[in-house]
């Protein structure tokens, strides 16, 4: 089994979570539970997943000299990730406000705060060596993405673009990712579609055709569909279930899809297999409350069913 690297540049956030019975409607008034705070940010929550499993997991992004930049700090490295890149500046940590509703799931604003911080420059001295695996998504500005991402891909590392937040992205990004990791709303708006989606195995042929190595749709409760070309050019595409479970809270469970996944490609699965167990990990993930702190360890992962 390969013991390759997973590096994720990203976003580190304080998760501000309220309770509440129903999002607010226009001009409406909602009263809450207390608010809770916990740590989060995509990018920070991908590496966590990751490092919990056991991974040879680095973290690339900033905090402030805050609190919320403590707490992130001691998440991330006590999930055994590689934290020496993780820098403070003198800006306030980021911040997710985020609405969660008696079936689990939530509404997320963001206030990037230091993630604007990691810049080009931050990203230009990063090492790689072949057959590490780099994980991008876009809660830090797209600039440092594009110009990450291409030069990563030809030094020989395998890029996982989560484009999440969605938002265009350039044709040698998109070329770069292998693969490219999107929900439905984040689909329609690569293909430039205002109707929902019809038809997974469509969807994920389109959005190959974009130029991604390989794509994987997912699709909440309702799993996940991935692509890929063979050496000949044709296109596979193979469906994954979900777990049946009681979702509590949802945040996060896409980036503990996104982290698991990275790590089983690192370590020489193929792109079903490690989708097959991302998969459960998220399963995990939903049945219990926060993001990071909901995250499974390999022992749980393989003692019990979600």
């Amino acid at each position: 089994m390969s013991t390759a690297r997973v590096v994720v540049v990203g976003s580190a956030n304080a998760d501000v979570v309220v309770d509440v019975d129903h999002r607010p409607a226009d001009g409406e008034t909602v009263l809450g539970s207390d608010a809770v705070v916990s740590p989060g940010g995509k990018g920070a929550n991908q590496a966590v997943a990751a490092g919990r499993l056991g991974g040879r997991v680095a973290f690339v992004g900033c905090v402030g000299d805050d609190a919320n930049g403590q707490m992130l700090r001691a998440s991330i490295s006590g999930a055994g990730v590689d934290v020496t890149a993780l820098r403070t500046v003198d800006v306030p940590t980021g911040t997710a406000i985020i609405l969660i509703t008696p079936d689990g799931e939530n509404s997320i604003v963001v206030a990037p705060g230091a993630n604007r911080r990691v810049d080009e420059a931050m990203v230009e001295d990063l090492e790689w060596e072949r057959g590490d695996v780099l994980v991008v998504q876009l809660e830090i500005p797209l600039p440092t993405v594009t110009h990450l991402v291409p030069r990563a891909h030809r030094a020989g590392a395998r890029v996982v673009v989560n484009a999440a937040p969605a938002a265009p992205l350039p044709r040698d990004v998109l070329q770069a990712a292998d693969p490219l990791v999107v929900n439905e709303s984040e689909a329609d708006l690569l293909l430039g579609r205002t109707a929902g989606l019809q038809g997974e195995d469509g969807v994920v042929r389109e959005l190959l055709d974009l130029g991604p190595r390989s794509v994987v749709l997912t699709l909440g409760a309702r799993g996940a569909v991935l692509a890929e070309r063979d050496r000949n050019g044709a296109v596979r595409t193979v469906h994954v279930a979900a777990h049946r479970v009681t979702a509590v809270d949802t945040t996060g469970a896409g980036d503990a899809f996104v982290g698991a996944l990275s790590l089983g490609l690192a370590q020489g699965e193929p792109l079903d297999q490690a989708v097959t167990r991302a998969t459960a990990v998220a399963a995990h993930a939903v049945g219990r409350r926060g993001a990071q702190d909901s995250y499974p360890t390999a022992d749980e992962l393989s003692g019990s069913t979600p």
